[in-house]
């Protein structure tokens, strides 16, 4: 479940809606905002699959005027360390200076027939502001076939802070839509800060 917005009482009403622990998370995501006005918000709910267990969590993602707020928060069964079931909440505040990227991939189905305008089934949000990268190396080579030299490494560093997948099937069009305007309205923020 995903619900987008743009006012400080929409928010905490789509996190009321999530159903989802919403006094613990309305109260770390407004911690986090304080008492900036919101520009835009994203609610997204998701339960997964673990072994025998059923786990849900949920995302938040604020924009400020002048930061991007990400808050999730975790259920957990009673264990070694609890005997009883406990949430795990974190928020994190970031400039939207230092947002490097706002990725958006879309999945259409039948692209020979599409049109402007048309919904995708799925969109894969990923925001990169460099506080957690991925690594990818291979082991370097010249065009020489026969050469047996060490060439070191090669590859490429990939900023992947947070990546949201928002489905059609799984979310319903109205969350796939919401993520859509989410991550315009983050994509033009970060643009204005670039050129200001």
């Amino acid at each position: 479940m995903a619900k987008t917005g743009t006012t400080t009482q929409g928010l905490r009403a789509a996190i009321e809606r999530s159903g989802y622990y919403p006094t613990l998370v309305a109260e770390a995501v407004q911690a986090a905002v304080g008492g900036e006005p919101v520009v835009s918000y994203l609610v997204h709910q998701e339960t997964t699959f673990d072994a025998n267990e059923v786990r849900r969590h949920v995302t938040v993602l604020v924009l400020t005027g002048t930061r991007f707020i990400v808050s999730h928060t975790d259920e957990q069964a009673a264990d070694a360390t609890s005997p009883s079931p406990y949430a795990t909440t974190s928020t994190e505040s970031v400039k939207l200076g230092r947002i490097s990227s706002v990725v958006l991939s879309r999945v259409v189905a039948n692209p020979e027939s599409y049109t402007p305008g048309q919904l995708p089934r799925e969109v894969v949000l990923t925001i990169g502001w460099g506080a957690v990268a991925r690594l990818d190396l291979e082991p370097a080579a010249c065009g020489d076939p026969n050469c047996e030299a060490d060439h070191g490494y090669t590859g490429s560093s990939t900023a992947d802070d947070l990546s949201l997948r928002v489905s059609e099937a799984g979310d319903g069009p109205d969350s796939v839509r919401e993520t859509l305007t989410f991550a315009q309205a983050l994509s033009e923020a970060t643009a204005a800060t670039t050129t200001s």
